[in-house]
């Protein structure tokens, strides 16, 4: 197939170009390359897929040196005009819309930027498949989206009516105009909860990579609620492969559903959401444990009371992805953060201490 895969760039983004290559796909990747964190490490997954910084022209599809099949873009989603024609040239067989502003808690900080890329920036995508005729979508959410709900594990089928960041209102704005749009348009579209996604090239905001950072300089890490939190950490392998193979399968109507139906992640309309979790929550305290392990050193730690926006516990229901993809992530923790600081000493070229 002929794929979009917007976020490029980003952490998730990047590994799946470089999993959709190696299938033989033919890939143009789409980033806005900004500012919200180091851009340096964003240039440096676009180099591992042959895309060289002082190659790249905003609004401009620059080709891949390392990949015949695979070619960038730099350009923002809300500018639908670009958009459309970028469609238009390109005649896409899938797009999977991972381009989003990250993070629960800078949505607190700037809430504009999570209404323009999340907002206009997905209804562009959802237009330019209308019009394009692209009938096979899938994007991004997140985990999130459960807010307030605390019936573990989290289900897709769970009432999400309670959100309690604008990053996770976003999130469930854009499952809402997606299952719009495979009803009136019949467009086939996948919603992917992420459920605390790490590993190499992970985002400079996330715990992983703060924790990690703040243990080799010796200094102290914030530990949120006082340690007391639960994260279902889902390997960057893990959720690749799922979305690769939602990509391939997209999804159909529930021939079964009608509107008294209490399920509430499929439709008579071509529409679905799953769950991408480890299946296995992960105690916080446990999760730095293991980075302790692996670097051999005792982290200070700053404990504090729980973030405005943030959950105590995550957990998924993956039992539908199980059922209909044959899949479910199964890189262990430890695993996971031996792998991400292999990663980090080497990027930053920082000699191990063992």
């Amino acid at each position: 197939m002929k794929i979009l895969v917007t976020g490029a760039a980003g952490f998730i983004g990047s590994h799946l170009v470089l999993k959709l290559l190696q299938n033989n796909h033919t890939v143009v990747g789409l980033d806005n390359i900004n500012d919200y964190y180091d851009q340096n490490i964003k240039y440096s997954r676009l180099k591992r897929a042959g895309i060289e910084q002082e190659s790249i022209v905003d609004k401009q599809i620059v080709p891949s040196i390392s990949f015949r099949k695979y070619s960038f873009i730099k350009l923002n989603l809300e500018d639908k005009i670009t958009m459309m024609t970028l469609f238009e040239l390109e005649q896409f067989d899938a797009v999977c819309n991972l381009a989003a502003q990250a993070g629960v808690r800078y949505s607190l900080i700037n809430p504009s930027a999570y209404i323009d890329s999340n907002i206009i920036g997905f209804i562009n995508i959802l237009e330019c498949c209308r019009y394009a005729g692209v009938s096979n979508l899938s994007y991004a959410s997140s985990s999130s989206v459960y807010g307030l709900n605390e019936d573990l594990p989290f289900s897709t089928d769970h009432n999400v009516d309670h959100p309690i960041s604008l990053y996770a209102a976003s999130k469930k704005s854009n499952e809402l105009m997606a299952h719009t749009y495979s009803h009136l348009f019949g467009i086939s579209t996948t919603g992917l909860r992420f459920f605390t996604v790490y590993g190499p090239w992970g985002r400079p905001d996330m715990a992983l990579f703060l924790f990690v950072k703040a243990a080799l300089e010796g200094k102290a890490i914030e530990v949120f609620n006082n340690g007391d939190m639960l994260r279902d950490f889902t390997y960057i392998d893990d959720i690749v492969e799922g979305i690769v193979r939602v990509i391939n399968n997209p999804a159909k109507t529930d021939i079964a559903w009608n509107g008294k139906s209490r399920r509430v992640s499929t439709s008579s309309a071509p529409y679905k959401i799953y769950n991408i979790g480890n299946n296995n929550p992960v105690k916080l305290m446990d999760f730095i444990s293991a980075i302790e392990n692996r670097l051999g050193t005792k982290i200070k730690k700053d404990f504090l009371p729980i973030q405005a926006g943030d959950v105590p516990s995550t957990y998924a229901d993956v039992d539908d992805l199980i059922q209909d993809m044959g899949y479910k992530p199964s890189t262990s923790v430890q695993d996971g953060i031996n792998n991400f600081v292999d990663w980090y000493l080497d990027f930053y070229a920082i000699k191990d201490k063992e």
